[in-house]
């Protein structure tokens, strides 16, 4: 064979860890270029060694997070290392630079660990205790991830730092991301904080507010008055109004079988919806310290609910006492700023005050919102719910109202109202609407299947 061949090399050499590369290339058959060329490889490889390679892999070139720095190899290693922290000890050998050095700093600030441990403290983070810095970091976080991420990381800061107490400062009030948890939070502290913050703590509840209600009260009003209409009856319907299913059900007397076929001699119809109040809606919500997402959802739906002039509505929370916050429905930051998340809990008493308010049972719905740990007379509890259904009141138990996933609950109570059918089950936010539709018109509830 005449020319030049290509052998691999004979020591060992040095791989990035990006993944396996492309094998080299077979020898050729044919005689190759005068100036033979490096075959085409898949990934990014080392440069070129004048010997063998000894010791460990080099460290890979630092990554800024630049177009440039995104090969699919690159990329990995990048993500890797900002997941792992940069322990010596994470295998990357990938040093960040710029703008992914910035991440690092912020994520570690929060989630890696000090060479010496603050004395007295078994949590380990570097925001330490000065309001600048975490007002830095809160601004640094804002501008490198997404706000879902940013909520995530703001909740794992007060847990984990214990910075609740910051958020008593207005300006750290105004440099955070607003969601549920934060009003839960904000709620949680609203009785300690000094004047010069709570009109600050109104404008950022206020915001988290403007915007569920944007977001869920045209579904909700819309659910509800279809439901309103569909569950009023008359005789003499128009053709687009007749229930078919009621009608069939009404009629299976006058089935001929000659004819499979039913003789519907009475119709039975969808009404029209009256401007007078036809349903009653009572919410009952549990204020203990775990339900603080289901409150904040539980008051924005309150005051939609309240808007509506067919539904009268009233809202009463309670832990060991019960406070009717009925009055305040048309602003649900008073309604939130009426609650004391925290304390025991009372359902018997809770129910008992509710059952003492309603007028019409046939024509009442009753949400109870809670996670059943029961402090008070679990039997008298029973019997109350029994009493009410009997009465001709539409229960609805829900374990929590919020977006959170499966909740912790008593199951024993959970078990016990399920048999006087009063399924309990958590709701999401978008799910409420049409719960609370099936229950006005006497429908099966739409139970998520994780929560049965």
């Amino acid at each position: 064979m005449t020319g030049p061949t290509t052998h691999p090399p004979t020591g060992p050499t040095t791989h990035p860890p990006t993944g396996p590369t492309t094998p080299p290339p077979a020898e050729p058959t044919t005689p190759p270029p005068a100036e033979p060329t490096t075959p085409p490889m898949t990934g990014p490889v080392t440069p070129p060694t004048t010997g063998p390679a000894t010791g460990p892999p080099t460290e890979e070139a630092v990554g800024d997070g630049t177009a440039a720095d995104q090969t699919p190899g690159k990329e990995r290693l990048r993500r890797w290392r900002l997941v792992l922290g940069g322990d010596p000890a994470d295998g990357t050998g990938h040093a960040l630079g710029g703008r992914d050095a910035a991440m690092d700093g912020a994520l570690t600030a929060l989630y890696g660990k000090e060479d010496v441990p603050r004395a007295g403290r078994d949590r380990t983070a570097g925001l330490g205790a000065s309001a600048p810095a975490v007002a830095r970091w809160l601004g640094d976080i804002r501008t490198y991830f997404p706000s879902s991420v940013v909520q995530v990381m703001q909740r794992d800061a007060i847990d984990r730092l214990g910075l609740a107490t910051l958020l008593l400062e207005p300006e750290m009030l105004e440099a955070v991301e607003a969601d549920v948890h934060l009003v839960g939070t904000l709620l949680s502290l609203h009785k300690a904080m000094p004047e010069t913050t709570k009109e600050t703590a109104r404008a950022v509840v206020r915001k988290v507010v403007e915007d569920l209600e944007e977001r869920l009260a045209p579904r909700t009003r819309a659910a509800l008055i279809g439901a309103l209409d569909r569950s009023a009856r008359t005789g003499r319907p128009r053709h687009r109004d007749i229930d078919w299913n009621r009608t069939i059900a009404a009629n299976l007397k006058h089935y001929l079988p000659e004819h499979r076929t039913v003789v519907p001699e009475r119709l039975v119809g969808y009404g029209r919806a009256s401007r007078s109040v036809r349903k009653e809606i009572v919410l009952c919500v549990d204020q203990s310290g775990s339900m603080a997402a289901s409150v904040v959802y539980a008051s924005v739906f309150g005051a939609v609910l309240a808007s509506m002039r067919s539904i009268d509505t009233r809202l009463v929370v309670f832990d060991t006492s019960v406070v009717d916050l009925t009055d305040r429905l048309d602003d649900p930051v008073d309604v939130l700023f009426g609650t004391q998340l925290g304390g025991g809990t009372d359902i018997n008493r809770a129910l008992a005050y509710c059952q003492s308010r309603i007028t019409r049972p046939a024509d009442t719905v009753v949400v109870l919102i809670s996670d059943l740990y029961e402090g008070g007379i679990r039997d008298e509890m029973l019997k109350r719910v029994a009493s009410m259904k009997a009465a001709g009141v539409r229960f609805v138990t829900l374990l929590a109202l919020s977006d959170e996933g499966a909740p912790a609950y008593d199951r024993e109570h959970a078990a016990a109202l399920a048999a006087l059918d009063a399924p309990a089950f958590a709701c999401t936010p978008d799910l409420f609407p049409e719960v609370m539709a099936a229950a006005i018109e006497g429908r099966p509830l739409p139970i998520p299947d994780a929560g049965r």
